[in-house]
């Protein structure tokens, strides 16, 4: 029994080592060409991504290996990808020196074929630079694959890496339409319209821009709640009858309106973190913007409270109140109506005064746009980002007029006026003859 156990894993063993035999000994198909890479030239104005659907260009490499020549070469793209109106570049390296190769490319939709005139030689870099040709409109990975002749024989090329593309988006489609505009064309031939005012850098910029642009009226509108609560407080200390508390509150405004908020930036991004104290940026961008706001509400408030007449005190203690609530009652609420258009036209400085934070590496509008127009060398984007200023302000700078106008039309005794005396006299004749018969009806 174990002689034919013996037998049979000698017998297996021996099958095992005919299988490794003879599966070495299957000759392995080899390269005559082998891609070496394949890239495409950003496409992305004012970026470094390649978009599908628009022109580009793309670099295939390839390297002929010794012994062998290749007659023609095949590259083929993911569907949705064209060739059609490209042209292509023929280069052909032996080392560092360039071999004398031409050809003829017939683009046919997802696929182009280059034939040259005469073999690529052994060992020979070829390179081929299409140009003009586009990748798929909804982006991702690209692999640039497809064939090449070699010995009257076709063979598979090897797949290279993926090439990213980005999805080309109702955005782009409008740059396009741009793009093909004579008026827009004409518009950029001038040096400095172009430079300023350049229309496709303009509409991309203003997606780009958008997340800086909400992050900045994120921090200003997240400050000025507890600005407005700082001021009020610092108005009520620099009117109280205290000296010290009088004292802090005329230390405090004097010394944030008389420093520029770039110097308390700074010393709030750089000084806390020498404290080992670290706060995320945004919210210390909020800290910084409420403090300083709340020096200048506290001038707004205080004078709003003094500009009420002393009668308005005299005639609240007459009814038995404390100052407390004379404060809160009477005064605050006539303080709030008159210092609303003052109150928004300092939301309005804070607002454009976010721009400072760029400074410090808060990523908002002006650092958005200061990275693109470095990236683009155009002055464009800071032109949409003043325009998206203005988004906010002139609206603003509008309801201030407005409000502005009704306070002083109030004061003038406009607004609404009681009826006339003979409308007034019509309806009491009217109550009294309703009144007569209705007694008139009793006594019957």
């Amino acid at each position: 029994m174990q002689h034919r156990r013996g037998a049979l894993l000698v017998a297996l063993a021996l099958a095992l080592t005919g299988v490794f035999a003879t599966t070495l000994a299957v000759p392995q198909p080899a390269q005559a060409l082998t891609t070496e890479k394949a890239t495409a030239r950003p496409n992305e104005d004012g970026g470094d991504g390649v978009i599908g659907g628009l022109d580009t260009r793309l670099t295939w490499e390839g390297t002929v290996e010794p012994g062998e020549e290749v007659t023609s070469v095949t590259l083929t793209l993911p569907e949705g990808s064209t060739f059609d109106g490209s042209t292509t570049r023929i280069t052909a390296l032996e080392g560092l020196k360039r071999m004398d190769v031409t050809g003829e490319a017939a683009p046919a939709g997802e696929s182009i074929t280059v034939s040259f005139d005469q073999p690529v030689p052994e060992g020979s870099l070829l390179r081929l630079e299409i140009t003009n040709m586009q990748f798929p409109s909804e982006g991702g990975e690209c692999v640039v694959s497809g064939t090449y002749v070699s010995g009257g024989e076709t063979h598979d090329l090897t797949a290279s890496k993926p090439i990213e593309t980005i999805a080309n988006t109702p955005l782009q489609s409008i740059v396009n339409w741009l793009d093909e505009q004579p008026w827009v064309e004409a518009w950029n031939s001038n040096q400095f319209l172009g430079m300023f005012l350049k229309p496709q850098l303009l509409v991309t910029s203003f997606s780009s821009l958008a997340p800086g642009w909400i992050l900045c009226l994120g921090i200003v509108v997240a400050a000025y709640p507890f600005a407005i609560a700082l001021g009020l407080l610092f108005a009520m200390l620099k009117i109280s009858k205290w000296r010290i508390l009088r004292a802090v509150a005329v230390i405090y405004i004097n010394v944030l309106r008389g420093t520029p908020l770039f110097l308390q930036i700074y010393i709030m991004f750089f000084g806390l973190p020498m404290l080992n104290i670290n706060i995320d940026n945004n919210i210390l961008g909020i800290i910084v913007m409420a403090i300083n706001s709340s020096a200048y509400l506290a001038e707004i408030f205080r004078a709003g409270i003094q500009s009420i007449p002393q009668g308005q005190y005299e005639a609240a203690s007459s009814l038995g109140m404390n100052y407390v609530q004379t404060m809160f009652t009477i005064i605050l609420p006539q303080t709030v109506r008159r210092v609303i258009p003052t109150v928004t036209s300092d939301f309005i400085t804070a607002f454009k005064d976010t721009s400072l934070l760029s400074s410090v590496g808060v990523m908002e509008l002006m650092m958005f746009s200061k990275n693109l127009t470095t990236v683009s060398g155009n002055i464009t984007p800071y032109v949409a980002a003043g325009i998206f200023y203005l988004i906010v302000t002139l609206p603003l700078i509008k309801v201030v007029s407005i409000v502005e106008e009704n306070i002083a039309r109030s004061e003038r005794g406009g607004g609404p006026r009681p009826k006339r005396r003979a409308d007034v006299a019509d309806n009491a004749a009217a109550q009294i003859a309703a009144q007569s018969k209705e007694v008139a009806a009793d006594v019957c």
